[in-house]
């Protein structure tokens, strides 16, 4: 049995460090395929990580933007893995709490809001993934107040696991609906999830759906043309992604300074790294604000840069022993790899890859 934690309410609880060590101390038990987060998610939970995500008047703590930025900071620098599983778990409760549905806030969020209930996204075939096809990859019938989805989610996180996703499906006039499926019905098939480089243990994985007959009570959003646009509750996007790749960057440098204590030559990539951090991280709350510096596609490339930088540094301050497999260094490198894959834009990708070649 966990000791139970006392809630987080704010950014600077005290209680952060406790369950941070928590999530650090057990971050490499999950680098492997067939692991699962479930005492990390567990102990998130009691913390009220769940209700930062959700306004009062429905029973969350309703965080705003700059302190939900700071917790994932914090968060993806002791552990990517459970972070990276917890964005795409609240995603899903931030649909269900920002879409007006009384019903399931009523019967479905306060057990989200308590982690009793996991609902995870399967909605990339509508952002990013398999969007370039002729044929949806997910479609949808309406009859007899139910609708009636056929076909396939590529990518949901931890679906196996999950009690719920929040997934999308096309009509047959092309207008989109976003709806709550419980994954005991019948023609839910959370398939084995894919071996990653990294991040294994998110059980990041292919969601199919045979003729599973969902009430129109289960809807969050749509008909629409684009539903995912009309869509709210969900709007940190590029700038979580961000956010998560500068918190790895930050484990990293931190590494990288405790091993300069006791070597000089060190010091000043540390130092330098350090910099290239803090000032990242100004801009990122700027924009968080709503006082920009710069445009999330630069912010993202600049998060990107940092993180291989970062990673690649603290394999080179701790050499060979970096390299031996369970070493942070190395869980580091592959995981900073991540970001050059999830939902990365094509502009970002361009920079990245000039980077890489030395050229502007």
């Amino acid at each position: 049995m966990l000791n139970q934690p006392r809630v987080i309410t704010t950014p600077d609880d005290p209680e952060w460090d406790s369950l941070c060590a928590f999530l650090q101390s057990h971050a490499a038990d999950l680098d492997r395929q067939d692991a699962w987060p479930a005492d990390q998610l567990d102990r998130c939970a009691a913390a009220g990580v769940f209700q930062w995500f959700a306004p009062r008047e429905l029973g969350g703590q309703g965080w705003d933007e700059i302190d939900l930025v700071r917790g994932y900071l914090r968060l993806s620098a002791a552990c990517l893995t459970t972070t990276f599983v917890l964005t795409q778990l609240v995603g899903a409760l931030r649909r269900v709490a920002a879409a007006g549905n009384e019903n399931l806030h009523r019967q479905t969020l306060p057990r989200m809001l308590s982690g009793e209930h996991l609902s995870t996204l399967a909605i990339s075939h509508l952002t990013t993934s398999r969007r370039h096809l002729a044929e949806p990859v997910l479609r949808a019938v309406e009859a007899d107040g139910q609708f009636i989805l056929n076909g396939y989610s590529p990518w949901a996180t931890g679906a196996i696991h999950a009690d719920s996703v929040v997934t999308g499906a096309v009509l047959p006039d092309g207008q989109q609906i976003l709806i709550l499926a419980p994954t005991d019905l019948p023609g839910i098939e959370a398939e084995p999830p894919a071996a990653l480089q990294a991040l294994s243990a998110s059980q990041t994985g292919k969601v199919s759906f045979r003729d599973v007959r969902l009430p129109a009570a289960n809807l969050l959003g749509g008909p629409a043309e684009n539903v995912m646009r009309s869509a709210t509750g969900a709007n940190t996007g590029g700038l979580q992604t961000s956010t998560l790749a500068i918190g790895l960057a930050d484990a990293c440098i931190e590494f990288v300074e405790q091993q300069a204590q006791q070597r000089d030559e060190l010091t000043p990539p540390a130092a330098g790294l350090r910099a290239d951090h803090r000032a990242i991280v100004a801009d990122l709350l700027a924009m968080a604000r709503g006082e920009p510096a710069c445009g999330p596609e630069q912010l993202r490339t600049r998060a990107n840069s940092l993180a291989l930088r970062a990673s690649q540094a603290s394999l080179t301050a701790a050499k060979g022993a970096g390299y031996v497999w369970g070493h942070p260094a190395g869980r580091w490198c592959r995981e900073a790899l991540f970001f050059l894959v999830w939902s990365c834009p094509q502009p970002v990708l361009a920079a990245n890859l000039c980077e890489f070649a030395g050229i502007e």
